[in-house]
């Protein structure tokens, strides 16, 4: 049975998060808010939490996960980035984009694309995810809280809690999130590529996109 925390999503009380990043460290996996819909998380340096999120949300390892991290003074540590791509991360961050980038070899091999070595990278911009990012001292590994077999993300945290009540160790509720996924950028490419349209415009970080189905 979860763990299950009521936060208040602009003021989250302290000793919740404590609690939930606890349970984190212990190997567990969470459901918590962020700026764009609910995602199942966990250490990215526990192999078996990886391997059972991956399986909790159904996906393979060809399936790119995402590093929430809580600024760019992460990011170093985690992905390759020349100067005009940080220029780009800087104005879209913290926001409702995910960057696809060449993950460096602080990656676990077992968390990066298979075949292209990449990893998703975002900065959320909700104070619940934060504020536990904070609690953490790393980025979390994530992804988007999406049923297998469905294609639209919960975002009842009641929902949430009667399906995955006896699937994750931690359900943090803050409420309903925006419920519309974020804009993934691949920016490995050249020009970079329009993976998915979200709730980030792309227009407003100035770049010239291919369409990822041109």
């Amino acid at each position: 049975m979860a763990q299950i925390f009521e936060v208040h999503p602009d003021n989250p009380q302290a000793r919740f998060l404590r609690q939930a990043a606890q349970i984190l460290d212990q190997g567990g996996i969470g459901a918590i808010p962020t700026d764009s819909s609910y995602a199942l998380v966990c250490r990215l340096d526990d192999k078996a939490a990886a391997e059972a999120l991956r399986r909790i949300r159904g996906v393979d390892d060809k399936h790119h996960m995402t590093l929430l991290c809580r600024d760019l003074s992460e990011l170093g540590s985690y992905a390759r980035v020349d100067n005009k791509q940080y220029r780009l991360l800087k104005n879209a961050t913290p926001g409702p984009f995910t960057f696809i980038l060449e993950a460096t070899k602080e990656v676990p091999r077992r968390l990066s694309h298979p075949s292209r070595r990449t990893i998703g990278l975002r900065v959320p911009d909700h104070r619940t995810t934060q504020d536990l990012l904070a609690l953490i001292g790393q980025p979390l590994l994530a992804t988007t809280l999406i049923p297998p077999g469905e294609s639209d993300p919960l975002n009842d945290p009641d929902d949430i809690t009667q399906r995955y009540d006896k699937l994750v160790q931690v359900i943090i509720n803050a409420g309903a999130c925006a419920m519309q996924p974020t804009t993934v950028i691949d920016l490995t490419e050249e020009p970079p590529v329009l993976v998915r349209r979200g709730s980030g415009d792309p227009a407003l970080l100035g770049l010239e996109l291919q369409d990822q189905d041109a």
